[in-house]
């Protein structure tokens, strides 16, 4: 069966679709220190295994109120299971993380993410090859997040690099996921179905390691279940829909350039929230990522 958004797909972003991705990395920026907060109180695998399970039922309950198509018989299953691997590789390299390294460095690796979806974009999807301005404008957001966190990565234990390669593959496995779903048959069943694919295998495959790895509770507190519940329902249950709706509409390669914003709004919500120090760097970060983004996001020929 056809996806009902197959009739809606268009060639570039637009306003609403650019306000709702710059909307979705302000959550992401928000959500990385939650993380690391959260594993104060639980284990990194427990936490995301839960988080899944958790948001699998508003999901769920959603797509039964939207009527949406979510059978098992149409030919996505093989493809789910896979997204659903990769999404508990993401998940659970990311959280174990910030068990390593600072909120700062890991996100500086982990939203790598759109270099390789324009990388992966360019050899498994028609139409979103690679064009000069695409790569000068990718090079010119990257150069804004270094930008955004040059000096100021934060004081990194002695190993800190296991965090920061286990937030670099996380990120790989992200771009996985968007290429998947947007390159394969997933492309035509519905951002519910294919988002509880991925919270239900991640849900069972997490909770079910979780328990051998490590004990499954650290130190609780009334903040870190507030902080878990705002993850599971706010971030994954409407974030992450909201998110796979845009990429079943947009090129996958231009949506994922917005992802860069995503740890510089970090660095803001680390100052407005943690105190966090803000260098006068992060203007320049700001217009640097924007700039990118805008040529990314540019109507080009395709050279060739």
């Amino acid at each position: 069966m056809t996806s009902d958004t197959t009739h809606l797909r268009k060639s570039e972003i637009d306003a609403f679709g650019a306000g709702l991705l710059v909307g979705f990395s302000v959550l992401l920026g928000f959500n990385q220190a939650l993380v690391k907060l959260v594993n104060e109180g639980m284990a990194p695998l427990f936490q995301s295994g839960l988080r899944s399970a958790c948001a699998f039922v508003p999901v769920l309950l959603y797509a039964m109120y939207r009527k949406r198509n979510l059978s098992l018989r149409d030919g996505s299953l093989p493809l789910g299971v896979i997204n659903g691997l990769l999404f508990t590789g993401e998940f659970g390299l990311l959280f174990t993380a910030l068990d390593f390294t600072t909120v700062a460095r890991a996100s500086l690796f982990f939203y790598m993410m759109p270099v390789w979806v324009a990388l992966g974009a360019h050899f498994w999807i028609p139409g979103e090859r690679l064009h000069r301005g695409k790569v000068f404008g990718l090079t010119l957001a990257v150069c804004g997040v270094l930008c955004a966190f040059a000096g100021d990565l934060g004081a990194a234990p002695p190993n800190a690099w296991v965090g920061d390669l286990l937030a670099l593959w996380a990120g790989i496995f992200w771009a996985g996921i968007a290429l998947l779903s947007r390159g394969s048959r997933l492309a035509e069943i519905s951002a519910e179905q294919n988002l509880l694919y991925q919270l239900g295998v991640s849900a069972l495959l997490l909770l079910a390691v979780a328990p051998w790895i490590e004990p499954l509770w650290r130190d609780p507190t009334t903040l870190t279940y507030i902080a878990f519940s705002f993850q599971a329902l706010v971030v994954v249950s409407i974030g992450f829909l909201v998110w796979f709706w845009i990429l079943s509409i947009y090129p996958v390669s231009n949506m994922a350039s917005f992802g860069l914003l995503a740890p510089i709004f970090g660095i803001f919500f680390g100052w407005m929230v943690f105190d966090d120090a803000l260098t006068p760097t992060f203007l320049v970060a700001i217009a640097l990522a924007g700039a990118g983004i805008v040529l990314v996001n540019r109507t080009a020929q395709v050279d060739a």
